[in-house]
């Protein structure tokens, strides 16, 4: 294997830092330039899908982490990947827990009814996209192959 093959992605775990920042934007501006908020009775339907919408966010970002350690293979996208994982959530995303992190985010938005947390959680997506997701999927690409590639036709990058 070359050197790049068994580098990881990247050099800087991007995710956390990336989704911990857009919650901490969020706040900060919920709190600087409060934004208006849907009325009763839609805001209560709108806090309980938050709710709903969190709980399926958090159950998939630990399916996905489970089956990566079932497989026996890195969270970390600082590490190289031992295993191609196409199974588990990984059959309907590529990236369940970025997935499961933006979703996160969006219930928070829900539950609390701040649009900033809202727009934060569609701009972490993007920024993640950019800065992690692009690169593992060059990384993966390099390292399995046709067999990465034909779960890319399989599988879509998000939902």
């Amino acid at each position: 294997m070359t050197d790049s093959v068994d580098r990881g992605p990247s050099r800087v775990a991007w995710p956390p830092i990336v989704f911990l920042g857009a919650a901490v934007l969020g706040v900060v501006l919920a709190y600087a330039v409060p934004l208006p908020w849907i009325g009763s009775p839609l805001s209560d339907i709108l806090f309980a899908a938050g709710w709903l919408l969190a709980a399926a966010a958090l159950l998939s970002i630990a399916m996905a982490i489970r089956t990566l350690r079932h497989a026996d293979t890195t969270v970390m996208a600082t590490r190289s990947a031992r295993h191609l994982v196409i199974g588990g959530p990984y059959a309907f995303s590529r990236n369940p827990i970025y997935l499961g992190l933006a979703a996160l985010l969006f219930a928070v938005g829900l539950i609390t009814g701040s649009v900033w947390f809202l727009l934060a959680s569609i701009l972490a997506a993007i920024v993640t996209q950019k800065l992690a997701i692009e690169p593992e999927e060059r990384h993966l690409a390099e390292r399995f192959g046709k067999r990465y590639r034909d779960y890319q036709k399989k599988a879509r990058r998000w939902f």
